[in-house]
């Protein structure tokens, strides 16, 4: 089997008519589709639910559950909240810092930009809590042609050691030749 792309990619929101005026203004998502239900269609559980989707370009569909009967949502306690994040590509520099100006001067919290060697980027949280990061590629051909030589090494040194492995340490010290 060959999967073909990602369908789409769903998450809990607090609000789904929040949510989708907040991902047009902020990220410029166009809203694609919502589909409502009494019943779960997988379970056949009585539990209504809104299911919105937005496109987060290039055929990627980015999907919110609403669910009013459910407790309140919450994050995985024992992984850190900059872990758990979804990653959204920009076309350029100038695109992520406009995207940091437009959130800040609205009162949203962003860090960066992050320089990770092969690309920037910025961190902020949606309404609902879920943390997102804009970035932009920066990586030349040579550098992503050497992180792919050295993947697996790096794979197998961490498997055994669980220290990070030093194939790549060009990425922090700048030193890529």
């Amino acid at each position: 089997m060959k999967l073909s792309k990602i369908h789409h990619v769903a998450y809990r929101c607090k609000d789904a008519k929040q949510t989708v005026e907040w991902y047009q203004k902020y990220l410029n998502m166009n809203f694609v589709l919502a589909i409502a239900e009494n019943e779960v269609p997988s379970t056949k559980a009585p539990d209504p639910y809104m299911h919105i989707f937005m496109d987060a370009g290039g055929g990627n569909i980015l999907a919110f559950f609403e669910l009013p009967n459910s407790p309140e949502m919450s994050r995985d306690m024992n992984t850190p909240n900059w872990v758990q994040h979804l990653a959204l590509e920009v076309d350029s520099m100038e695109t992520l810092l406009a995207a940091k100006e437009r959130l800040e001067r609205d009162g949203i919290e962003v860090v960066g930009p992050t320089n990770h060697t092969i690309f920037k980027s910025i961190y902020f949280f949606d309404p609902n809590g879920h943390r997102l990061e804009l970035a932009v590629n920066t990586g030349t051909p040579e550098m992503m042609q050497e992180l792919d030589r050295v993947k697996w090494d790096m794979l197998n040194e961490w498997a055994k050691t669980k220290k990070a492995p030093e194939h790549a340490r060009w990425m922090h010290d700048g030193s890529f030749q």
